[in-house]
């Protein structure tokens, strides 16, 4: 059963850090492409960055550029990203999904998980 779990997510003043987890089980990770969305309230959600299996990984947020930085861990099973000086425009669930090739279109991906609440405040 394949399986994903994203955690990590919390309350964090502006310009403080996370790193979001995105545990993944009846699956590997590898060979897959790791997209990252997330949802604010009232809103679409929308695709922040994916990273490839292999190649350059993409920033679909202008505001991720710079901030924001992907990597995986084949042994653990697991993606991470981290979110650097955060602001309260990034407060949303962060989603992990897998693919065979990187996308920004939530439509284009099977799997997701439960997501994980960031939420960035004073």
């Amino acid at each position: 059963q394949v399986k994903l779990v994203e955690s990590g997510g919390g309350l964090v003043q502006p310009g403080g850090s996370l790193r979001l987890s995105c545990a993944a089980s009846g699956f590997s990770l590898d060979y897959h492409a790791i997209a990252w969305f997330r949802q604010a309230p009232e809103k679409e959600r929308e695709g922040v960055s994916c990273i490839p299996w292999i190649g350059d990984s993409y920033y679909y947020l202008d505001s991720a550029k710079g901030r924001f930085v992907m990597s995986r861990d084949s042994s653990k099973n697991v993606a991470y990203l981290e979110l650097n000086r955060l602001e309260p425009e990034d407060t949303a669930v962060y989603f992990c999904a897998p693919g065979a090739y990187c996308t920004d279109v939530a439509a284009d991906y099977v799997s997701w998980g439960q997501g994980t609440q960031v939420t960035v405040s004073s």
